[in-house]
């Protein structure tokens, strides 16, 4: 398969992008160039969101699917759509589970619960970018579309409001608490990014996926308590948790209210029935125990990598001694 990958070196197009090599396919990548490209890949630098560079960079090019990571507004899809229509057999929107509603109305999660993200930009950015897409593939746009759930590779170690950076772990590390919303106990499914490649692989120029949505998460759903604590043993400790409700945070740090409410304080469980009918036989092999494990050990093998960010470790301070000094916000 002639594949192009608008992305190709992120958290989760990396791992796809190597997959697919991987299984013999000849992939492309379309990066800015800021991070560094495989040489066993086609690169393409290019400004995925400027129509002209776009334009461009793929000018006579034709591919049996392209894949895209770097969509994030309906004028971004238009581009996409204006540019490839015609000279792809299948486009992969890369969505997200972000765009299912919230709070979800019932559990698990499927590919008909309703789209609707009231807390959540992104999310709303998401939904309108499929409507607008949806609408393209009935003109014969071959669509279609991917939504991912929190997914994480082995540069990452996740964390609800924190990033996915050294910085949560680092404080573990050092005794130092670390926050969770509420009580903790809310369900969050976490995927690793190489069982997301595998499932993405059944689907590229699967005819039978043309006009769909379909979601590629884990089965696994574990609480936020739980996720934290697998962190500290894969780290070999026991984490301090405080637990602050979700609107005291939102009060205190900027843009956790869109986070939390619209997407990691809300139970989280997905039925991956419709993967499975299109990609037979594939499963998730990464228990988040093992994912996190090997993220852990990506961290050891460079100690340049382990970096704490200043500002979120101030951050986490001034928000555990707002809480705990019982601090209403000013005014």
């Amino acid at each position: 398969m002639n594949i192009l990958i608008l992305g190709g070196t992120g958290n989760i197009s990396s791992e796809v992008a190597a997959c697919l090599v991987d299984c013999g396919d000849k992939v492309t990548v379309l990066t800015s160039g800021k991070r560094p490209v495989p040489k066993r890949y086609t690169h393409i630098k290019a400004d995925r969101h400027d129509r002209a560079s776009l334009q461009n960079a793929l000018n006579g090019k034709t591919f049996d699917s392209v894949i895209d990571f770097l969509g994030y507004t309906v004028e971004h899809c238009r581009i996409a759509h204006d540019i490839l229509d015609g000279k792809t057999g299948q486009f992969v929107f890369i969505s997200s589970a972000t765009v299912y509603q919230k709070p979800p109305p019932k559990l698990p999660l499927t590919e008909d619960t309703p789209l609707c993200n009231p807390f959540w930009e992104y999310g709303r950015r998401k939904i309108a970018c499929e409507e607008y897409l949806r609408h393209e593939a009935g003109r014969g746009f071959p669509l279609t579309i991917v939504r991912p759930s929190h997914t994480f590779g082995h540069t990452w170690i996740p964390s609800p409001l924190h990033g996915a950076d050294w910085t949560v772990a680092g404080r573990m590390l050092a005794g130092k608490p670390v926050i969770l919303h509420d009580n903790g106990e809310s369900l969050w499914t976490l995927t690793a990014s190489s069982d997301f490649a595998q499932g993405i692989y059944g689907i590229i120029c699967n005819e039978k996926a043309l006009g769909k949505a379909v979601h590629i998460t884990s089965d696994e759903a574990l609480t936020w308590n739980a996720i934290y604590k697998e962190i500290g043993k894969a780290l070999g400790v026991t984490p301090e948790i405080v637990h602050i409700p979700a609107d005291f945070l939102a009060r205190h740090i900027p843009g956790a209210g869109d986070k939390l409410w619209g997407d990691k304080a809300r139970n989280s469980v997905f039925d991956n029935t419709k993967i499975r009918r299109l990609n037979p036989g594939w499963s998730c092999r990464k228990t988040f125990a093992r994912a996190i494990r090997e993220s852990v050990a990506w961290y050891y093998e460079d100690e340049s990598r382990k970096k704490v960010d200043p500002e979120k470790d101030r951050e986490i301070e001034r928000v555990i001694r707002s809480w705990s000094d019982g601090v209403a916000e000013p005014g």
